[in-house]
């Protein structure tokens, strides 16, 4: 995923998250909000409840990986994906289903 297209801005994120425009699922929760861009960002954060650091890095390469396969990025709209603790006990491909989903509720 390029950098463009990545939140990375500490304060960005609190921003995006109090929009409260938000879904989830067991693996996932994602927030949203519209953007004058001209394209779509993700953010990532994976919380310390996931495992030590090399297991919360895995994690956020996983999603990364998922997110460039799913989003198009011509949307516009900055996305952040919260990593919840059950990611770890579904395999990947369920994982990138549950994420397809609530890409597709948020682009509805």
């Amino acid at each position: 995923m390029k950098r463009y297209y990545r939140v990375r801005k500490s304060d960005e994120f609190p921003d995006i998250m109090n929009y409260k425009r938000f879904y989830s699922c067991p693996s996932f929760t994602l927030y949203s909000k519209p953007r004058k861009e001209d394209h779509a960002r993700i953010g990532i954060s994976a919380g310390k409840k996931l495992g030590k650091a090399h297991i919360r890095n895995k994690v956020k390469r996983q999603v990364r990986m998922m997110c460039t396969e799913i989003y198009h990025f011509d949307e516009k709209f900055d996305s952040v994906i919260l990593v919840r603790p059950n990611y770890l006990k579904e395999n990947y491909q369920n994982n990138k289903k549950y994420l397809e989903m609530l890409y597709k509720k948020v682009k509805i």
